[in-house]
């Protein structure tokens, strides 16, 4: 039995019962002579007794359906919202029930609802914190390995590399050789060795980047070159100008100018390098020249991890990287990122 049907039950009984207890008061308040007559009397053709029986029973009839109707809408918004509850979907508003039961219900439901959502987002915060305390110690672990391995390399490989350069240099120097064939193949193994130590030069510089440990980016950019002109037989340039950035934009900058440097001692075969950090027109520009074998740059872009990175982290901090190179004449890397002043809207 339905909620309709249950209602509809229920205003029956009650309408014949509150119309038995009329009856017996007015009965008892007004004596009839003859019971006979509540038969014998009839409305519109039927029995008096009958009439009033009937009239019970639609009046029961329709308040059941009227108040059946309105509770069971009532009930199926409160089952929708359970049912919504129950898949995990966000329960709609709920308007203040008019029946008393469904009241306490709706309630119930807005504050598991509420209480629903609130450990929902605590749960999405304790995920967001683990995946990054997990990603910081696999950043940390990889530093770590990074660190390792260049230690390793600078300690071994890059050692022998200066010893089979003195070694090959001095020969060159001393030895006379007997044909040019002869001179070309030892100026070769020289050439060879001295461009290992630039790969490797670049190579440590990709495993244990110089960070700036608060220092400023003009510091940072000067100690490194500063150490890269006593290491590498390049002739080094520098005009760097003290500017106040924030320290993500700082940081940025310093990696791309380290990404560059990395590039042209692998790749530019060059002998004069110079870098460039200005303020011009609100925009701090880093500009990375040298005088190398250059390159394509459409052919190179779209392969090349190291041009990607640098576009990234330029379009990071709301810049532009742009690359010039022509081929045995040398490139030029510059970066341009606008200064927001506090204040400016």
């Amino acid at each position: 039995m339905n909620t309709v049907q249950r209602y509809i039950v229920t205003g029956i009984a009650f309408s014949l019962f509150v119309s038995i207890i009329a009856a017996v008061l007015i009965f008892l308040k007004y004596p009839l002579p003859n019971w006979s007559l509540l038969w014998e009397k009839e409305i519109m053709g039927v029995p008096f007794l009958l009439f009033m029986a009937g009239v019970s029973v639609a009046a029961g009839i329709a308040f059941g359906i009227m108040f059946g109707f309105f509770s069971q809408k009532q009930w199926r918004t409160v089952m929708d919202s359970l049912r919504q509850l129950e898949h995990g979907q966000p329960v709609s508003p709920l308007e203040p029930s008019k029946l008393k039961e469904a009241a306490a219900v709706v309630a119930r439901v807005q504050k598991i609802q509420k209480q629903m959502t609130e450990q929902v987002k605590l749960s999405q915060r304790l995920a967001n914190e683990k995946a990054e305390e997990q990603e910081k110690r696999i950043q940390d672990i990889i530093s770590q390995e990074r660190h390792r391995l260049a230690r390793e390399l600078h300690d071994s490989v890059s050692q022998q590399l200066f010893s089979a350069s003195m070694l090959i240099s001095a020969i060159n120097e001393t030895k006379t050789f007997s044909d040019e064939r002869e001179e070309k193949q030892f100026r070769l193994i020289e050439e060879m060795i001295h461009q290992s130590q630039l790969e490797m030069r670049a190579l440590l510089l990709h495993l244990r980047p110089v960070a700036l440990k608060g220092k400023s980016l003009k510091e940072g950019i000067q100690e490194l070159l500063m150490e890269l002109k006593q290491k590498v037989p390049m002739h080094i340039e520098w005009k760097v100008e003290d500017i106040p950035l924030d320290k993500g934009v700082e940081d940025h900058l310093f990696r791309i100018l380290q990404e560059s440097i990395s590039n042209t001692l692998r790749h530019a075969k060059a002998t004069k390098l110079e870098v460039l950090l200005v303020k011009r027109d609100q925009l701090v520009i880093l500009r990375v020249s040298d005088d190398g074998v250059g390159f394509n740059v459409d052919q190179v872009k779209a392969g090349s991890y190291g041009l990607q990175n640098m576009h990234e982290r330029a379009l990071e901090i709301g810049g532009t990287l742009q690359i010039v190179s022509v081929p045995n004449q040398g490139t030029r890397l510059e970066v341009k990122v606008p200064i927001i002043e506090e204040g400016t809207s």
